[in-house]
């Protein structure tokens, strides 16, 4: 994600100067509501800074929680990108919103199951995130986990007691087996497999998951289904 701090204000906010910021704040209370040339706020770039006693401090001076940038990023889903634990902690607890989407349709959790920010998503699991919240091409948090080869969020995932999908597809009709067995994600592939994702579903192409996936893993998939 590429980093654009356009001005002073913003810029102190993301690197935690928070003295200097408090400051600027009480001489000038409305950089409280201005934003950059992105449409990002003070509070925007102190979670993906990850100052959360900034990101407290923005929240007590009236900030709004879930402002969106120009591309509808909200703080949370800055920060959960970015692995800011403590900051994801601070919002949620203030009320964000742990299902908003950018424009691309990602969440809060699908960033932290791509990236393989487990505590991240054990939190937002805890705080009623969707386990099978889809973007615009139909890849769910399950999907990018399993595609990427992030092997304990897979299991946070599927341990989830709202009930993972195993077999959703995507909008070209992969599974997250599918991404699994392409990707040769062997333990991935082998937990989705017991926990009851098919082999035999085809994506767009017509191709299994067995169809995608190296010979060696393609016979252990078979063997342990046919356990």
């Amino acid at each position: 994600m590429a980093i654009n701090v356009h001005n002073s204000e913003f810029d102190l906010a993301y690197r935690g100067d928070f003295e200097t910021l408090k400051l600027k704040v009480c001489d000038h209370p409305e950089v409280l509501s201005l934003r950059d040339s992105d449409q990002r706020l003070l509070l925007h770039w102190a979670a993906l800074g990850g100052h959360d006693i900034i990101v407290e401090y923005l929240l007590d001076k009236g900030c709004p929680v879930d402002p969106k940038d120009d591309t509808d990023m909200t703080p949370l889903i800055l920060a959960a990108s970015a692995g800011k634990e403590k900051v994801v902690r601070v919002l949620v607890s203030r009320g964000a919103s742990v299902n908003a989407r950018n424009n691309e349709g990602h969440s809060s959790l699908q960033y932290a199951a791509s990236k393989g920010w487990g505590s991240i998503v054990q939190l937002l699991l805890q705080n009623g995130a969707d386990a099978n919240i889809a973007d615009k091409l139909g890849a769910t948090p399950l999907h990018r986990a399993a595609s990427r080869g992030n092997t304990e969020v897979v299991k946070m995932l599927l341990a989830h007691p709202g009930k993972t999908d195993v077999s959703i597809a995507d909008r070209y009709g992969n599974t997250p087996l599918h991404l699994a067995c392409e990707e040769n994600r062997a333990e991935e592939a082998r937990l989705l497999v017991m926990n009851g994702a098919p082999l035999d579903k085809q994506n767009r192409e017509k191709l299994t998951p067995l169809d995608l996936a190296p010979s060696v893993l393609s016979r252990q998939l078979v063997t342990l289904r046919e356990q």
